[in-house]
């Protein structure tokens, strides 16, 4: 059977088992995406890189904790994402010198020797795609994805900031991430 045609649920209970091959599927399907939220927050290539490794393994650990009736897969992987994320950006704080200026690591982060300039522009690439499918969500998506992606908000927080139902955000947050996931499917074709 094609991997890319079983459904995510079958995969996970496939990893759970310790099946590379399902492993490896799922990881097709989302490491871009994982990437990507992932760059969109750290502004950095090998944080975003670690980020995605972080969550696969921990997938790999954990599969069998996933409950389908909690949330979608995708929904599970963009929220262990999102973990990961704040947990580098908090790490990236703790290392940064408390002084009074600010100083944005994305504006003085040089590329690493040995980056391979192809590459660099496939993911140049890849953040346009990101930032242009974000621009086509709904306004009212756009909101709350960013919100819960990249600024690190909780459901519950941006319910109170936005003043939305915590069910409205998390459904504005499926269907957004759901939009986001099939146009850079489309891309990839």
């Amino acid at each position: 059977m094609n991997e890319g045609s079983i459904d995510d649920r079958v995969l996970l209970l496939r990893i759970a088992k310790q099946d590379q091959a399902a492993f490896s599927a799922l990881y097709d399907r989302y490491a871009r995406i994982v990437y990507a939220i992932a760059l969109r927050s750290l502004r950095s290539v090998e944080e975003s890189e670690e980020v995605v490794l972080d969550v696969f393994a921990q997938v790999w650990r954990i599969a069998e904790r996933y409950d389908a009736s909690k949330s979608r897969v995708d929904t599970w992987l963009f929220m262990l994402a999102r973990s990961r994320v704040l947990d580098r950006l908090r790490k990236i704080q703790r290392r940064t010198p408390a002084t009074g200026a600010v100083i944005d690591l994305a504006e003085i982060q040089l590329p690493a020797k040995g980056v391979d300039l192809m590459e660099a522009a496939e993911l140049s690439e890849q953040q346009e795609l990101v930032r242009s499918t974000l621009s086509q969500l709904p306004s009212e998506q756009r909101l709350v994805v960013e919100l819960a992606y990249y600024n690190g908000l909780s459901h519950g927080d941006i319910a109170h900031q936005t003043g939305m139902a915590l069910g409205t955000v998390k459904t504005r947050i499926r269907l957004g991430l759901n939009r986001l996931r099939r146009a850079l499917e489309v891309s990839e074709a």
